[in-house]
């Protein structure tokens, strides 16, 4: 299947091309996909110089660059939206949510909540296929600790990563990653989320209608992810130890382009840009808030 790709802001360009045709362990390489055009523009999230040098490991790679969608989409099965700025997602969705391709939305689905709904709607308006996701809900080990526990979790704790954004929140560009993997725990259904920061961080609980909780921890200068599910007496731990994230995420997105179901539903997806934007609104406020999915 040839793919293009939009936005060079993004290391996942680089990554995901390499996984897919560079060179790398026979055991992490992804068949039967090929990354052929890409286009980049303007972006806080990266320089020009460091979109130069992208694009020359890109073409290094085999990938024409393009400099429009119509140039890039021309001939391609499938699109990747890698732009890791999350207020150009809604623009770039509306211009290729017609071209009748499927269409995979690295991290977040957008900026906010009323952005995520209006791709949502775009989406449904044209008939696009289409979803996002972070590759840290699918660590192997998450999914071994969600098998173990039999119940439905009762209780979580996810922490990992906040960067710094280069614009908007921190929580909704790189928070994403934790709560992805606190939605593929615990599913859809949050009633009310509390936030607090500190010079580590950010600390949010989030409650559920059932008399279920999680506590997600957005730490700061550390890059490591974890967690346990809990139901009962039954507890299971987790992190990225060892784990081959882009891979892993790879897998899911070439199933899903030999016509598998999205693995991850719109509702959850609106979910998790519900939730962040809950975190940012407790932060302001100080009290609770109830997401708004």
């Amino acid at each position: 299947m040839n793919i293009g790709i939009i936005g060079l802001d993004t290391s996942h360009t680089i990554a995901f091309t390499k996984v897919i045709q560079g060179d790398v362990p026979a055991e992490q390489k992804i068949e039967g996909l090929r990354i052929v055009n890409a286009m980049r523009f303007p972006s806080p999230f990266q320089t020009e110089e460091g979109q130069d040098e992208r694009q020359g490991q890109l073409e290094d790679l085999g990938v024409v660059m393009k400099s429009s969608v119509a140039e890039l989409a021309d001939g391609m099965d499938a699109l990747f939206l890698e732009i890791n700025d999350p207020a150009l997602h809604l623009e770039y969705f509306e211009q290729v949510a017609g071209l009748g391709l499927p269409i995979f939305i690295d991290k977040p689905l957008a900026a906010n909540l009323e952005e995520g709904r209006r791709i949502v709607e775009i989406a449904k308006a044209n008939g696009t296929n289409f979803w996002t996701a972070s590759s840290l809900r699918f660590l192997k080990s998450l999914a071994a600790a969600k098998q173990k526990v039999e119940d439905v979790p009762v209780f979580c704790n996810v922490f990992g990563a906040l960067g710094k954004a280069s614009a908007g929140s921190d929580v909704v560009w790189y928070g994403v990653h934790v709560t992805e993997m606190l939605t593929s725990i615990m599913g859809v259904g949050a009633t009310a989320v509390t936030a607090r920061e500190d010079a580590n961080g950010v600390v949010a609980i989030v409650n559920y209608g059932d008399e279920r909780r999680a506590v997600v921890e957005y730490n700061r200068n550390c890059y490591k992810y974890g967690g346990r599910v809990q139901a009962g007496n039954q507890c299971e731990y987790f992190d990225n130890t060892g784990e081959v994230l882009y891979n892993n995420l790879l897998e899911q997105i070439k199933a899903w382009l030999d016509g598998a179901e999205a693995p991850v539903p719109v509702a959850e997806s609106l979910e998790i840009q519900a939730i962040m934007d809950a975190v940012e609104k407790s932060l302001a406020s100080g009290g609770s808030v109830q997401p708004e999915a």
